[in-house]
């Protein structure tokens, strides 16, 4: 009863703090809106230039042109959806993907080194959101890190959604909602159009090198307009830096006054210099003999190839005999003493070789007015191929002290970090020449797909559509590990030894680590060269070859048909034009999962496929009432679902590792697979209410609620006996019955229980040419609130990457030539896991802190032929920090810096 009760009061809370700030907002375009008004929408579904909030003859141009457009397609759709429009072929008014998508309401980004890659909707992470090119699946490369949007560059899309919706004939995997990235469709442009850009990328905290992009885009139509064709190319080159301070681990330690108290067991630092080369490409070709008849091929290339050379030291694991605790804050050590420290100086080199590419032929035929046939047909392939190489070398550090009580300035005292007087036989106690795995990644999708339209143009029904679609997905990944870890007091197994590179000659002297931000940690250090190290291991004749990870290995193909029967409905309700779609899907997935039983040494025991069939019938429903010419109210419900997902840390195969832990004691660790995992699905329901007035001004309330279940989470346990072994214990200190070896199991399981999102979306968009006397200002905006059901971490699935509080303002002004626009972006603070971020810590969380974004544009148009523009991403130099439990507590610290970007665009 209280749970219930304080929904009801959040609702009440979050619909007066709405409404009042809806009032507010429409008070300037209700007074102009006084006028009479037609009760339903013009035959083009537009408001029309110089409606009210609009002086006539007003001509809308650059970024407001981008605003209208995408405001005109939000208030024709049936569905509840979001978008951003492209200004002109080849200029989208945004750096990259995220970057525009980010200032969609409910949506979020988050930055790998400083650029925006991935996204979450609505408070669901990014691996509940499905990413589609002109609605057809692009098949992300690296799918094992979910869609990475900085593989997509902004030239090849004329057009975005957010569909938060959906209707029966969209595939389904958009739990939390489907983002669509339109390319350009030729025919839809008259005559010829040839835009050339060029542009220098600059990272200031990597070093202030420019680095070029170039792109063209192409579109030209002939045969009297029934040929059109369009191509599109960039190429651009990136190179960027982050640094990041972080705790992975934390072990129980005795303070002081007898209590048990957390303290940091490994401090890490961590900078990672990464060179990006990208070649996306894009076509089209449509054939439009007539009206009855449409012809489209459109195709779509992307190639990444990205280098890392990440040099991290790692100090620990300091140990619980070692940790004198000199201060707590919450139960956690915050500052503490360690008798002796170990640390391992650590360059790891990494490659991604990422390739996608995807081709879609689309065929629309009338054969009579009422008659409407589509048939599509749609392959995709991506590629990855990874590969890492670390060399280590790991020495004695004795004595140091930590002190976190300000979390904003970590104080870290230890021996001389830049010297190599540590480096020597006998302060060494590990190395290792190479470290590393090869992983060969491929998703694929075929798919076919038929739609029929009978329009029945009298009553209640506008139309009927009944389709199908069958399409098989698959993903595989190949694993191998390549791995030489040396043994100090074995010379004659490890020869190697004698041939460690001097780290004062051949090191690599790291400056500026974290900007200098903290005057108590030390912000330079001597890092040792992979290069040079394995280069010598090679100049000796000594190789490593790479062996297979069968443990890592596996396939998944899913064979899923799917049929759908939808009515479009065009009604009147109360002398109101009423807009809908009402359908249903059914479909139908086999899984077959191909995985290796291995032993303890990683030996293949087996192959096993696991057959999974589960079938899922998915209503869905909107409506979409035009109350007056300038109100629009929509109602929208369905029920989705994703797919069980992939990661880096997916275990598909049951995996047992065997090992001696370092206190000499026997350990058997057990993983569960998760071939048999069930599809997340939600019940969902959304409310909105848009007013549009003048000539790309809008103001947009909407509510939501998902209901999801069959989340996953990790379960830990103790049997009561394996193979024999009676057990004891609990999940936590699981050992054999005569308390000799140790054990620990643990398995992916669905959650049963339902787990509640609540939220409200508010909008606005709004010109003020007729408030100032200097024309040509005007500012969008929306903000997102969203309040989740609470469930304790461990105990069932937990929604991750949540942020309860989203919002971005971007003020703008242009005229003919000039142009400025200052995007604001807001995120409050949310909660990641190990799957997540790397820098959560192994089987930890950590509260990412509460973070604003400033991104600054400008642009001067020369002529018609001729434009410029220059910007800084990330202006006020903001940076992601996180916490461990407790807001007092430092957990991870980083730094990107700001980036900076010039360009010169041609169009004739």
């Amino acid at each position: 009863m209280t749970r219930l009760v304080d929904r009801y009061q959040f609702a009440a809370k979050i619909a007066l703090l709405s409404s009042a700030g809806l009032f507010v907002l429409a008070m300037p375009a209700l007074a102009q809106a006084a006028e009479a008004a037609p009760a339903s929408l013009p035959a083009d579904g537009s408001v029309g230039d110089g409606s009210a909030g609009e002086a006539p003859g007003i001509t809308v141009t650059g970024f407001r042109s981008s605003i209208k457009s995408a405001l005109d397609t939000k208030r024709k759709d049936i569905r509840i959806s979001d978008g951003i429009s492209s200004e002109d072929i080849g200029k989208f008014p945004a750096e990259n993907i995220t970057e525009a998508i980010q200032r969609i309401a409910g949506v979020q980004m988050s930055n790998i080194n400083g650029r925006g890659s991935t996204i979450s909707i609505r408070g669901l992470g990014a691996q509940y959101a499905r990413t589609t090119v002109n609605g057809q699946t692009f098949a992300s490369a690296d799918f094992l890190d979910g869609f990475r949007y900085d593989i997509i560059q902004t030239d090849m899309a004329s057009g975005i959604r957010v569909i938060k919706s959906p209707t029966a004939d969209m595939d389904t995997g958009g739990l939390s909602g489907t983002v669509n990235i339109e390319t350009v469709h030729p025919l839809d442009y008259k005559g010829s159009r040839f835009t050339l850009t060029a542009k220098g990328y600059n990272s200031a905290y990597r070093g202030g090198k420019f680095t070029p992009k170039l792109g063209g885009a192409y579109v030209d139509s002939f045969a009297d307009g029934t040929i059109g064709v369009m191509v599109n190319l960039g190429y651009q080159k990136l190179q960027d830096r982050g640094d990041y301070l972080f705790i992975d681990r934390w072990t129980d330690v005795t303070a002081s006054d007898g209590s048990t108290v957390e303290s940091p067991n490994r401090l890490r630092y961590r900078r990672i210099d990464r060179n990006t080369e990208q070649l996306m490409a894009s076509g089209a070709l449509e054939y439009r003999p007539s009206e009855k008849f449409d012809l489209l091929f459109q195709g779509e290339f992307s190639r990444d190839h990205t280098t890392y050379d990440t040099q991290q030291l790692v100090f620990g694991k300091f140990g619980a005999s070692n940790i004198t605790v000199n201060h707590v804050t919450a139960g956690i050590a915050d500052s503490i003493a360690v008798a002796s420290v170990g640390m391992d100086n650590n360059d790891q080199l990494e490659r991604r070789d990422l390739q996608t590419q995807a081709y879609t032929l689309t065929a629309r035929w009338n054969p009579t007015d009422d008659w409407h046939i589509k048939a599509i047909g749609h392959y995709t392939v991506g590629t990855a191929h990874r590969y890492e190489w670390a060399s280590i070398d790991e020495v004695g550090m004795g004595a140091a002290t930590l002190d976190m009580t300000n979390p904003s300035n970590v104080k870290w005292s230890i021996s001389s970090l830049t010297s190599g007087a540590q480096y020597t036989t006998a302060n060494r106690t590990w190395f290792a020449f190479v470290d590393g795995a090869y992983h060969f990644d491929t998703a694929k999708e075929a798919a076919g797909q038929l739609d029929v339209t009978r329009d029945l143009g009298q009553g209640l029904l506008k139309s009927v559509v009944l389709g199908a679609k069958f399409h098989h997905e698959s993903f595989a990944t190949n694993a191998y590990r390549h791995d030489r870890d040396g043994d100090v007091e074995d010379t004659t197994t490890y020869p190697e030894y004698a041939w460690i590179p001097d780290i004062t000659t051949t090191g690599n002297l790291v400056s500026n680590f974290l900007g200098n931000s903290m005057s108590g940690l030390p912000s330079s250090f001597l890092a040792i060269n992979a290069a040079t190290w394995q280069s010598t291991l090679t100049q000796h004749g000594i190789d490593v070859p790479a062996t297979a990870d069968p443990s890592n290995t596996y396939r998944v193909d899913r064979y899923i048909p799917a049929a759908y029967l939808m009515a479009n409905l065009d009604t009147t309700l109360f002398g109101k034009t009423l807009r809908g779609n009402l359908g249903v899907r059914y479909e139908h997935t086999h899984q077959n999962v191909t995985s290796n039983q291995v032993d303890g040494n990683n030996a293949v025991l087996g192959v096993t496929h696991t057959i999974q069939d589960y079938s899922n019938v998915l209503p869905s429903l909107n409506l979409s009432l035009d109350v007056t010419q300038h109100f629009v109210a929509r109602l929208a419900a369905a029920k989705v679902l994703v797919r069980p997902l992939l990661n880096a840390n997916t275990i598909m195969a049951d995996t047992i590792t065997t090992g001696v832990s370092s206190g000499s004691r026997p350990y058997v660790s057990v993983a569960y697979g998760e071939q048999l995992l069930k599809p997340l699905t939600a019940n969902q329901v959304d409310v909105s209410f848009e007013y549009y007035y003048g000539n790309g001004n809008a103001i947009t309330l909407a509510g939501f609620w998902k209901g999801i279940k069959n989340g996953t989470y990790t379960s830990y346990f103790c049997p009561g006996s394996y193979n024999g072994v009676t057990l004891t214990g609990s999940a936590a200190e699981c050992t054999s019955a005569d308390g000799t070896t140790d054990y620990s199991f643990s398995r992916v399981l669905n959650d049963s229980e339902t787990i509640n999102i609540r939220g409200v979306e508010l909008g606005v968009s709004q010109s003020f040419d007729q408030f100032l006397p200097v024309k040509g200002f005007g500012v969008t905006g929306n903000i997102t609130v969203v309040d989740p059901d609470a469930v304790t971490l461990g105990n069932g699935f937990h929604l991750r990457n949540l942020s309860k509080l989203t919002w971005n303002l971007t003020p703008y002004w242009e005229n003919q030539h000039f142009s400025v626009r200052l995007s604001v972006n807001h995120r409050s603070s949310y909660e990641q896991d190990y799957a997540d971020s790397f820098f959560a810590g192994y089987g930890y969380t950590h509260v990412v802190r509460a973070r604003t974004q400033m991104d600054l544009a400008l642009g001067y148009t020369w002529n018609k032929s001729l434009s410029f523009t220059a910007g800084v991403i990330n202006l006020n130099n903001s940076h992601e920090d996180a916490y461990y439990k407790n807001a007092a507590v430092f957990q991870m610290a980083s730094r990107t810096g700001r980036n900076y970007y010039l360009s010169a665009t041609t169009k004739f």
